[in-house]
């Protein structure tokens, strides 16, 4: 049967995975809400939806699901508001800015036995499948150490950096999140340096815009984050995992993937421009697996517990930065 999903928020997140739904054949795209009217329609009348209120998609009990893609400081309240309605939620990541509050918001998913499922969409990168997959396949031994290198192509405006939460809650959050896929033990300790390379305003704004972090598990397996929000060749977005008898690691990606050669030297046309061309594969594979979940009723990956795990990891780094020391968890 196909699965009716509804879609709270039409922004550029929200577009993509109405692109997502469009392509799968168990899902339908019926009803899209956003604040501004204009934006709910341009998507309702590509994939043949409705334009409906969130009250109206609360109530009504065809839809099997929605995905919100509303500002973060709604997204405590709508998993509340919809798990308590019955539906599945696929919610983009964080869960909220506050640890406290997504805290509370996971123990009423839990309570009610509601299906929420995070937005990490790393971890259905085929690349980065992939690396996973020979780390369990036993292809490099037993990991000891993950190198992840993510930098943006540009910094955010400053009207953005203002409601992000910082650096780490809106970008370290996903690396936090892939390091864990990629660890197999849960982080116990957090080291961060963070600076403000690329935009005065940035720090003024009391965040940063360059971050270097290591994290450790329990066992000593280690974890190293690069983070910068200006990366002048693109989108970069690179891991490397270091294992008892080997490597594996997953380069960066083109959207053309060749390489010329002349007496000049080498060359290969330049890094996918940001995320929504770099993680096409993976927002329809967490799609995907999404649909899976509602059609089997297994347990969501990534849970509302992966997303207040990295929000965590994101309030330590934080701590760790401004009073340079070892937040430990």
């Amino acid at each position: 049967m196909v699965k009716k999903l509804a879609l709270l928020g039409a922004g550029r997140i929200g577009k993509v995975h109405a692109k997502a739904i469009g392509e799968d054949k168990r899902a339908q795209l019926v009803a899209v809400a956003d604040a501004f009217p204009e934006a709910a329609k341009a998507i309702a009348d590509a994939y043949g939806a409705e334009v409906k209120t969130i009250e109206e998609i609360e109530a009504d009990a065809s839809i099997d699901a929605v995905l919100i893609c509303t500002p973060t400081n709604t997204h405590s309240d709508l998993i509340e508001r919809f798990t308590n309605a019955g539906k599945a939620v696929f919610c983009e990541k964080p869960i909220d800015l506050d640890v406290s509050r997504a805290q509370a918001c996971a123990d009423v998913v839990r309570k009610n036995g509601g299906k929420v499922m995070l937005g990490f969409n790393r971890r259905f990168d085929p690349h980065f499948q992939a690396v996973r997959k020979a780390i369990d396949d036993g292809k490099i031994g037993k990991v000891e150490m993950v190198t992840i290198t993510s930098r943006d192509p540009g910094a955010p405006p400053p009207e953005y950096i203002k409601v992000s939460g910082g650096i780490f809650r809106d970008m370290t959050i996903h690396d936090f999140d892939i390091a864990r896929f990629l660890l197999g033990e849960e982080i116990t300790s957090v080291m961060a340096s963070a600076s403000v390379l690329v935009d005065p305003k940035i720090g003024e704004l009391g965040d940063y815009d360059s971050a270097s972090l290591v994290l450790t598990t329990a066992s000593g397996r280690q974890a190293i984050i690069s983070n910068s929000r200006r990366a002048t060749y693109g989108y970069d977005q690179r891991i490397e995992v270091h294992g008892s008898e080997g490597s594996v690691a997953a380069e960066n990606q083109r959207p053309v993937s060749i390489e010329i050669a002349t007496k000049d030297g080498y060359t290969r046309p330049p890094l996918h421009d940001f995320f929504m061309t770099r993680y096409t594969a993976a927002y329809a594979a967490e799609i995907s697996a999404f649909l899976d979940c509602i059609e089997s009723g297994k347990a969501p990956s990534p849970s509302i517990e992966d997303g207040l795990i990295a929000l965590k990891l994101a309030d330590a780094a934080l701590k760790a930065a401004k009073e340079k020391t070892v937040v430990t968890l």
